[in-house]
């Protein structure tokens, strides 16, 4: 019997009330990766199906993306070492060339996450931000909630590739 997702299994202790949705999506994007990245081989790591993106594609933007949308929630610049990932990730290959270092490194960003979640105050949720090169506005909720759907997305993704692959 397969289990329910992670929003009907209750709160995720330690996490504030109005952030359980953040945690609930990041905590059900890496387990839909782990998942589906059982068995996957790292030779069809950058296979492109129909000129789709790889599945390493999505598994590096799924750490990149996470890990700089969070420090932005933080209202922290992107480091250098975030920088150069950030100009990788597109790359097949660069930044993380087998599944199970690309998945732990997932795991890894997920659980920082988490644990950021849980310190942040509910009552910052509001509070204005400008994010990337261009200052883009947001706030520190949008951001976080931005960072748990955009994950999804990408989970989602990964997902139909393996399946394609699959074929």
């Amino acid at each position: 019997m397969s289990r329910p997702d992670v929003w009907l299994r209750g709160p995720v202790v330690g996490v504030p009330g109005l952030l359980q949705p953040v945690s609930h999506a990041l905590l059900q994007a890496l387990e839909d990766v782990e998942r589906v990245m059982v068995g996957f081989s790292d030779q069809a790591l950058w296979q492109r199906p129909g000129q789709a993106a790889s599945v390493g594609f999505h598994l590096k933007h799924l750490i990149g993306a996470t890990d700089r949308l969070l420090s932005y929630a933080r209202g922290a610049s992107l480091t250098e070492a975030q920088k150069t990932w950030l100009m990788l990730e597109p790359r097949d290959g660069d930044g993380g060339t087998d599944v199970a270092g690309l998945v732990s490194e997932f795991r890894a960003v997920i659980e920082a996450g988490l644990r950021q979640i849980a310190t942040t105050d509910p009552g910052s949720l509001a509070q204005p931000l400008l994010i990337g090169r261009a200052g883009l506005a947001t706030t520190v909720g949008g951001c976080l909630f931005h960072a748990a759907e955009h994950a999804s997305r990408h989970a989602g993704q990964l997902i139909t590739t393996v399946k394609a692959l699959a074929r």
